[in-house]
């Protein structure tokens, strides 16, 4: 089983959707891949008013997928990088600095995508853009 590492700024919106929305798809379709999600901005748990956005939650249940909030955000370690096959962070402009200023030997490892938050886009734009790319990558790895 291969690890892929979703990262945001506070783990508790793009990146929970992306790791529980690939979960899903790939245990239904039994793959060999797993999805954890991380924070690049430290101290995550304390910045989120719960452990899971409700935006997130509400969009999985709209795409039928049993969502989980049981664990609160988690900051990203170098463990966690080292552990994942492939890393991705939700929005370049936003992560490849949290990533050069925390973990640099590893800012051109991870896979940028360019997905708003919300203070960007709308919950439903910014979560639809995310399932886009988290099925590019399923489809991929089919």
């Amino acid at each position: 089983m291969q690890t892929i590492l979703f990262l945001c700024t506070g783990n508790y919106f793009r990146s929970r959707f992306a790791e529980q929305l690939f979960n899903h798809v790939a245990r239904t379709e039994a793959l060999p891949w797993i999805a954890e999600s991380r924070a690049l901005r430290p101290v995550a748990l304390s910045r989120n008013p719960g452990p899971i956005s409700v935006y997130t939650l509400e969009a999985l249940r709209q795409r039928g997928v049993a969502a989980s909030a049981e664990r609160s955000p988690q900051d990203v370690t170098e463990a966690d990088l080292r552990r994942a096959a492939r890393i991705i962070a939700a929005k370049e402009a936003e992560h490849r600095p949290l990533a050069r200023t925390h973990f640099p030997d590893w800012e051109n490892k991870i896979e940028y995508w360019h997905c708003h938050d919300l203070d960007c886009a709308t919950a439903k734009d910014a979560l639809d853009a995310v399932e886009v790319r988290v099925r590019e990558v399923l489809a991929g790895l089919r």
